[in-house]
């Protein structure tokens, strides 16, 4: 972990400082509030803020603190936390909390890049908008330590009757191209439901 006030080009608003430190201190074992995007790059992204607790660090995340509290920015987020902002608005009805990071779903990869980041840039793409036109798509599950990427089709994908040619000389060979360090793809869905399949 590292303790840097200019990585995170993340605002937080004194209202929501505020706010947010008013509900740490109702909490025992809370160290400070967790900032982090789940699926980051990818039209599925979601910025999330949570309470921190000591089993929740990870060595990538970036430290900041501020006046009355401390955030802990999960680290593979902190590029697509660029030009966001935490604010609090008070109403009649108690108040709102709103989160805003113009940039989470915007793909920022590089050969730097986590595996599953660049897997992810590629599948919605390149991939999808390809399998868009039979009705189909095609998400990542899991990345297998011998570097295998597990795939889930959906869609007008599954049970269709030409997935194996799809799988092999469309998203493998896009996937392998274009990600260095990928060794293969795995088909991890159900071909026998057919109900949506674009060939049967």
């Amino acid at each position: 972990m590292s303790t840097e006030q200019t990585a995170v080009n993340l605002t937080i608003t004194e209202s929501a400082q505020d706010y947010l430190a008013e509900l740490l201190a109702k909490q025992d074992d809370v160290i400070g509030v967790r900032v982090f995007i789940t699926q980051p790059g990818t039209p599925k992204a979601e910025t999330c803020i949570a309470y921190c607790r000591d089993g929740d660090l990870n060595d990538a995340d970036i430290i900041r603190d501020y006046p009355k509290f401390k955030a802990y920015f999960d680290g593979r987020s902190v590029p697509f936390l660029d030009e966001g902002f935490i604010d609090y608005a008070s109403d009649r009805m108690g108040g709102q909390l709103t989160i805003k990071a113009p940039n989470a779903r915007l793909p920022r990869v590089s050969e730097d890049s986590p595996l599953e980041d660049q897997i992810n840039y590629v599948l919605y793409n390149e991939v999808n908008p390809s399998l868009a036109a039979h009705g189909g798509e095609v998400s990542l599950l899991e990345i297998t330590e011998d570097k295998l990427a597990v795939l889930k089709f959906g869609g007008g994908c599954q049970g269709c009757g030409m997935v194996d040619v799809t799988l092999k000389e469309g998203v493998e060979k896009t996937l392998l191209e274009k990600v260095p360090g990928l060794a293969g793809v795995k088909d991890s869905t159900d071909h026998t439901n057919t109900d949506n399949a674009y060939f049967k």
